[in-house]
């Protein structure tokens, strides 16, 4: 088997000098680089990349934490996040936090067992604190969250102004009565669409009555239950604004189910424009979040943080988009008009 010091022979430069060419090339003048690589190639000299990895203390690993696999929104962001790991000679470690605080916090022990080089996070539902602590001691990114306060680098969209553009077409509709399903409320993205929305009402002098605001987890369910809640009511609204699509989605199906049509009875808002929200019936009118460059931005900074480079800022935000489609129309109702009676 051909050996490093075999090929520094060959080459006629030290052992360090061979290692330099493969690892910092950068720190070797151009005529040494040629004469090292070509006897690498005549040689069929193979570095051993283990070996390598152990004396750098890198496994050329890192790792993602997502909120809740089974949202179709995150396999975008993946995909962003892989695309640029692969091409700078990582793999990714993906692990599925369940919505659980304590699963989530555990995962950290991956870095601190030095079995990943860096730390993607998609959700940060555990105490800031924590995230603050461990990432002064590893690379840490935060990927479509942000920790208020912190120099924690992050890439996400501004959902609070999301949110806000969100209800105001609705509000432009002339929709006045609008139901509002939030995420969870134990999450920076929870609060930032529930602000966004408080603000436009306020903005319009709208009256946001508690019953018509409640708390979702982004699941399909979720949505379909507080929807049949809404329906329940005396006085239901003309128009209802989810968090995210799969609770749209949800909600569609409660209100088609007690025999009302979307948008000509209630009007229908989601956020983040998964695949599915171009193809269920009506087409889902939605907030388009960058989920790929969100991924790929969130690996770069990483790369950056693990190669111990400079970053300019600490919080990268991307531009969202309004997608109009078919489930919201104008509103046509009187306020004496009830869209459903139970």
């Amino acid at each position: 088997m051909v050996r490093i010091k075999d090929v520094a022979k060959k080459a006629n430069v030290s052992t360090a000098t061979v290692s330099r060419v493969l690892s910092k090339p950068d720190t070797v003048k151009e005529e040494t680089i040629k004469k090292v690589l070509e006897v690498i190639k005549e040689l069929n000299y193979q570095p051993n990349a283990l070996a390598r990895q152990l004396r750098r203390l890198e496994t050329k690993t890192i790792l993602v934490v997502v909120p809740d696999i089974t949202n179709t929104f995150f396999s975008k962001v993946l995909r962003g996040i892989e695309s640029v790991a692969v091409a700078s000679g990582y793999q990714v470690l993906l692990v599925d936090a369940a919505n659980d605080v304590e699963r989530e916090t555990g995962y950290l022990n991956i870095l601190r067992q030095r079995k990943a080089d860096g730390l993607i996070l998609l959700t940060a539902r555990m105490k800031a604190d924590m995230v603050v602590t461990i990432a002064r001691e590893y690379p840490v990114v935060l990927a479509c969250e942000y920790i208020e306060g912190s120099n924690i680098p992050s890439i996400s969209i501004d959902n609070v102004s999301a949110a806000r553009k969100a209800t105001v077409h609705l509000i432009n509709l002339d929709h006045k009565r609008i139901g509002f399903i939030s995420g969870p409320l134990n999450d920076v993205v929870g609060q930032d669409r529930l602000k966004g929305f408080y603000q436009a009402m306020a903005q319009y002098n709208l009256m946001v009555e508690p019953v018509l605001v409640q708390e979702g987890n982004f699941s399909y369910e979720c949505g379909y239950n507080i929807m049949m809640k809404f329906l329940a009511l005396s006085n239901t609204p003309t128009a209802v604004f989810a968090a995210n699509d799969e609770m749209a989605f949800g909600a569609i199906k409660a209100i088609k189910s007690k025999g009302l049509s979307v948008p000509h009875d209630i009007s229908v808002m989601g956020f983040d424009d998964i695949k599915f929200s171009s193809i269920i019936e009506p087409a889902l009118t939605t907030i388009a979040q960058p989920a790929f460059d969100i991924g790929t931005k969130a690996m770069e900074l990483l790369i950056r943080l693990m190669n111990k480079e400079a970053i300019e800022k600490s919080q990268y935000i991307l531009e969202d988009q309004l997608i109009i489609r078919d489930s919201c129309s104008k509103c046509t109702l009187r306020e004496d008009k009830l869209p459903f009676k139970s």
